[in-house]
């Protein structure tokens, strides 16, 4: 549940590639305004991704990669292990780590049905270049809103993601705590080496029982 409501904010996420628009208020506007287009694109695109959710992967790298750092959350997600990793084993770790959201969230995306969202007004950390975006989704058949806070940095005069925090749960130290076992257990080429197996499997060539 609350993986499927994470991928409906971030099929929200806005196209903030204009330096004048890093600011707590231009972020939460946009967020608010381009909320509606994306859902109709989602919504007109339905039965072809029904049929073909492959093609989800085209949408999410349009609509939502363009807006994370991946680099800087992989950095956060591997901890000290970070540098002690080689260049070379760092991009490929950024590459199926991206990957394994993408199709974890492509899984989801098809379960949209309408949710209401509710916009809070942004926490300023006191620093001009990290905020907080806060949302509510309403839970299916639930009262509870689901809170979903998506910190951001400004880089370059654009706001980019660099955690997700559902119902309180940070998505960055969960992910950290399960590949720092891995780690601990076994190494980054052990960790490198399950991710790519995990993404083989839930890509959607992938035979399923």
């Amino acid at each position: 549940m609350k993986l499927r409501v994470a991928v409906i904010m971030l099929l929200l996420m806005p196209f903030l590639s204009d330096p004048a628009l890093a600011s707590t208020d231009s972020a939460l506007d946009i967020v608010r305004s381009t909320s509606d287009q994306v859902i109709q694109r989602l919504s007109n695109q339905k039965a072809d991704l029904e049929k073909h959710p492959e093609h989800l992967y085209g949408l999410i790298d349009e609509l939502v990669l363009p807006h994370f750092d991946f680099p800087i959350m992989s950095r956060w997600v591997l901890g000290k292990e970070w540098n002690s990793t080689p260049v070379d084993k760092q991009e490929e770790f950024i590459k199926q780590f991206k990957t394994l959201l993408v199709r974890t969230y492509a899984k989801a995306l098809l379960e949209y049905s309408g949710q209401k969202i509710v916009y809070l007004t942004p926490d300023d950390s006191g620093k001009s270049n990290l905020i907080i975006v806060k949302t509510q989704v309403a839970g299916d058949g639930s009262a509870h809103n689901i809170p979903i806070n998506y910190r951001m940095h400004a880089s370059n005069g654009q706001w980019k993601v660099i955690d997700i925090a559902i119902d309180g749960v940070s998505l960055v130290g969960t992910y950290r705590g399960e590949f720092g076992s891995e780690i601990r257990k076994n190494g980054v080429d052990s960790l490198i080496r399950k991710l790519t197996e995990r993404n083989s499997e839930l890509s959607p060539d992938a035979k399923t029982n």
